[in-house]
């Protein structure tokens, strides 16, 4: 397994974590799969913890101060590490997309969250929080926003996305922000940022009806699969389910239209929502 980047401890509390337990565990004379042995992990979920891909959990930090002898280090800095802007089921995802080197996605119900624009996550947000102050969810709107910056960069990371055609046929927020949320997709896959293909009704049934695929890829660590449903969500990194899910991926990109036909249908609708609104 390759080894773990060197970090810098002033970028963040979970990069701090990261570095002082490879510190730690190289102290105590111990490979990360001896490591993760003991506390009943992998080797590469400590590599993980240490790259910073992952966040370490309390239950975690209680075990590593205990195995390597660094009384409540782990747990006093555990609490700084896991503060974060996103909601709780989703911020250790959100955390290792940032650093991924490739990102693999089928989206069944909505544009996904890097591609929307902001009148669009607005309207999907209101719809989860009816109640919610719109603070709230402002502050919900920028931290999409945000993730979505690295799209601004010409080079990393890769980002394939399937989205299926019923998630571009709701209309989320009326017909204007559809018009304007297809229209900023289709930016996206001209200016060379992401490969987006269409996954048709009329494709029928697929290797992923029953739900979404979220593949993350790293330059220095195992990769990820994220696993989401209605506010949950949960990191897997058994090597068996992320090959199952590739191999799933990839029979879904056989199903969809090719990305260019794909934009054609994107730029197509685009124009119909822009039309009916004026309508």
């Amino acid at each position: 397994m390759p080894g773990p980047k060197d970090l810098d401890p002033s970028s963040s509390p979970r990069a701090l974590l990261g570095a002082e337990l490879r510190h730690a565990r190289e102290k105590a004379g111990l490979s990360q799969e001896e490591l993760g042995a003991r506390l009943f992990v992998s080797g590469s979920f400590i590599g993980q913890l240490e790259s910073g891909t992952r966040r370490m959990q309390p239950e975690y930090a209680r075990l590593l101060d205990e195995v390597l002898g660094t009384e409540d280090f782990f747990q006093r800095n555990c609490a700084a590490a896991a503060k974060s802007k996103y909601p709780e089921h989703f911020a250790e995802a959100a955390e290792a997309e940032a650093q991924a080197t490739a990102i693999r996605q089928y989206s069944p119900l909505l544009i996904p969250g890097l591609l929307q624009t902001p009148a669009y996550a607005r309207a999907v947000f209101r719809a989860y929080r009816p109640t919610g102050t719109d603070e709230k969810i402002d502050a919900l709107v920028a931290a999409r926003m945000e993730r979505a910056c690295f799209l601004d960069d010409p080079t990393e990371p890769l980002l394939w996305v399937v989205i299926d055609e019923a998630a571009l046929r709701r209309v989320t927020g009326g017909r204007q922000v559809m018009a304007e949320a297809l229209r900023h997709l289709a930016d996206v896959v001209r200016r060379n940022r992401a490969i987006v293909q269409v996954l048709t009704l009329d494709a029928g049934a697929h290797a992923s009806m029953e739900g979404s695929i979220k593949l993350m890829d790293f330059e220095d660590a195992p990769p990820l699969l994220y696993f989401e449903g209605v506010g949950t969500g949960r990191l897997e990194d058994d090597p068996a389910a992320v090959r199952y899910q590739r191999h799933t991926y990839e029979l879904l990109t056989a199903s969809a239209l090719s990305p260019q036909k794909s934009l054609a249908l994107i730029e197509t609708m685009a124009q119909d929502y822009a039309h009916e609104e004026q309508l």
